[in-house]
């Protein structure tokens, strides 16, 4: 793929559970370049190796999105060192995600991008507000995490677990958004759902319209509609997300 990528990690090397989990994220990473939330090498989608709760699958740090597939995933343990970019992994995406992995058994996948509308919501000083449908997927089911500088230090992963909550969506003050899942369907489309409230949120701002919001109890039974519905994206949203990448290039699945 380019003269430097890592090592190819043949689909005889890893069980049946671990090469299916490759190709999703491959196709994961298609889908964040895809929707134009790639920022170059940077940003990060990270996936828990089915079976082996302490291991997880990420990017090579000096590839593009474009140029992730299945056999070019690093796999990495969860606990011990930091990997860092000489180990080819951003140190900060190591920072964040595995924060999130260890304390939170439940979630498989998570993910962080630097979006234009997802950054510049991250400084506003009212957050996100339930303004439509999809907005409401997030009432008060999202965190904030402070800004800190660069990820870089790992005693900032128990403030990042602890901000996170039990939500499954944070916004990173003055950075980006973050969103995490059982599966890598929840994950990406909860930022799909973020991104487009963010920038929703923002083109209404700047109408500089009165913004109506419905009821407390209206926008609780909207979130409580998204979540009873959530199972279904496995089912139906995955094949639809991988029939739309299968269009554009199917080399992630190599």
């Amino acid at each position: 793929m380019i003269g430097d990528g890592p090592a190819r990690v043949r689909r005889s090397d890893v069980g049946e559970a671990e090469w299916q989990a490759r190709v999703d994220l491959a196709a994961a990473h298609r889908l964040v370049d895809h929707y134009g939330w790639s920022n170059l090498i940077y940003n990060h989608v990270v996936l828990r190796v089915p079976g082996q709760p302490s291991c997880f699958l990420v990017k090579p740090h000096n590839l593009a999105f474009d140029e992730v597939c299945a056999s070019n995933l690093l796999k990495l343990p969860l606990h011990g060192e930091q990997s860092t970019e000489d180990q080819n992994v951003n140190t900060a995406g190591f920072t964040i995600h595995t924060a999130i992995l260890a304390a939170r058994p439940e979630l498989n996948c998570t993910m962080h991008v630097h979006t234009e509308e997802g950054m510049a919501l991250s400084a506003h000083g009212g957050g996100l507000l339930p303004i439509n449908q999809g907005a409401m997927r997030f009432y008060d089911r999202i965190a904030y995490h402070d800004y800190e500088g660069l990820s870089k230090g790992l005693d900032e992963r128990e403030r990042i677990a602890r901000d996170l909550g039990s939500h499954r969506a944070m916004i990173m003050r003055n950075h980006g958004l973050l969103t995490a899942g059982g599966t890598v369907v929840e994950a990406l489309t909860a930022m799909r759902y973020l991104v487009m409230s963010c920038r929703t949120q923002l083109l209404l701002e700047a109408t500089g319209a009165p913004i109506r919001i419905p009821p407390p109890e209206v926008c609780e039974r909207a979130a409580r509609q998204w979540e009873a519905i959530a199972h279904f994206g496995p089912r139906d949203e995955w094949p639809a997300y991988l029939r739309r990448i299968d269009r554009i290039d199917t080399s992630y699945r190599d």
